[in-house]
């Protein structure tokens, strides 16, 4: 096992405060949105080699990735680590996003190669050939939307917002109450044809707020349109709000969002695994760039309830939420009876304190001691790992 440092990110939505007070690290003033720990060329982790000596985690897998993934990783997914474990502290809501499938990944990652666009450009959609399922597991109570609602509840609760571009979006829903009434609703609000003004867009903003005050049938749906105005004026990601699914998880609680799937989270701290893929499509509440018509051929409009994952027990001390992708799955221990308990998983796991102090034991002699914010990775040629100590253990692995 060799101690893992992981590469943060100060985008502008991140907490001044969660992240550094978790990681044990001074903050600087700047906003610390998320910490990679993982192998991802955009921000790979670094790993101890020697004493005041770290290097690349990719780099170091890239050297003897049957050594460090187990030859059945290596088969299945080649010489790169599947999957990117991330702590994640949302202080804003983050982009209205998709994520693509594997397919649409290839083919978006070979034309933007073939057009020459940088990696690392602003405007490149596509920085790498992978999808991008995820799972977030809340650290904090942790607000999102995710998916769509079913048409006829969305045209319900438009009902009595009566500004002309919300009776547009409720004839269509109440026209067609499917997915592809759904999809023209989106693409209205999205689409540069169709696209409303700021102006209609405060409209709604204006309309929910006085919905508020005489009494909502939806009071979290009106909130959220008006916070995201405050923070995106005139954004038409803002009105979108009204045709998702709000989402609450409590600490302890996950939520799986699959490829295609349209989401934002609004705020909380989290731990999230996902596919080893930077590939986001963005389609407003954001400054960064918008590329609209790729959203649109990517996205899923088919209404579905937000994807919560209930966690299976492991030998008492550990819960594991399985993920319906083959790239991850996450674990969380819980120890403080003094006892060594045995971690699931095999393969490259990276492991991550939350609480307390761990001290985890490979199958031979090697160990290595974590507390809160410390973290690890484990070699498939690790073999089978146990966990004693007091505290919280984040581990992820490849099923």
């Amino acid at each position: 096992m060799i101690r893992l440092r992981p590469t943060t990110r100060d985008y502008d939505w991140g907490s001044r405060t969660a992240l550094p007070e978790l990681l044990g690290v001074p903050g600087d003033g700047r906003p610390v949105a998320e910490a990679w720990f993982g192998a991802h060329p955009a921000a790979p982790a670094t790993v101890q080699t020697a004493p005041g000596t770290w290097r690349s985690l990719a780099e170091l897998v890239a050297e003897d990735p049957t050594g460090a993934m187990g030859a059945d990783v290596v088969a299945r997914f080649g010489a790169s680590l599947p999957y990117l474990l991330k702590l994640i502290a949302a202080q804003h809501p983050l982009s209205l996003q998709v994520h693509p499938d594997r397919d649409q990944a290839r083919a978006g990652f070979a034309a933007e190669e073939a057009a020459g666009v940088p990696r690392t450009a602003a405007h490149r959609v596509y920085p790498d050939a992978n999808h991008k399922p995820e799972l977030l597991y809340a650290l904090t109570t942790f607000e999102a939307m995710a998916g769509f609602r079913a048409p006829r509840r969305a045209a319900e609760l438009l009902a009595d917002l009566d500004t002309p571009l919300v009776r547009r979006l409720r004839d269509i829903l109440m026209a067609r109450p499917d997915a592809e009434g759904m999809q023209r609703a989106f693409s209205l609000l999205l689409d540069s044809a169709t696209r409303p003004t700021g102006e209609e867009v405060r409209e709604v903003a204006e309309a929910c707020r006085a919905r508020l005050v005489v009494g909502s049938p939806s009071p979290r749906a009106d909130g959220t349109v008006v916070r995201l105005a405050a923070e995106y004026p005139g954004d038409p990601g803002v009105v979108t709000s009204l045709l998702l699914n709000p989402v609450t998880l409590q600490p302890g609680e996950a939520l799986f969002v699959p490829a295609g799937a349209v989401h934002t989270y609004q705020s909380g701290t989290g731990v999230e695994l996902m596919a080893n893929s930077d590939n986001v499509l963005r389609a407003g509440l954001t400054g960064k760039h918008v590329d609209i018509p790729k959203l649109l051929a990517t996205v899923d409009c088919v209404a579905a309830p937000p994807i919560r994952i209930a966690p299976e027990v492991f030998h008492g001390a550990t819960r594991i939420f399985y993920a319906p992708v083959d790239d991850f799955e996450l674990s969380v221990t819980e120890v403080s009876d003094g006892a060594e308990h045995p971690l699931p998983g095999r393969g490259p796991r990276v492991l991550l304190c939350l609480r307390g102090e761990v001290t985890v034991h490979g199958a031979e002699d090697g160990s290595v001691t974590l507390s809160r914010g410390q973290a690890a990775f484990a070699p498939a040629s690790d073999g089978t790992l146990s966990v004693d100590g007091d505290g919280t253990l984040v581990q992820a692995d490849v099923p």
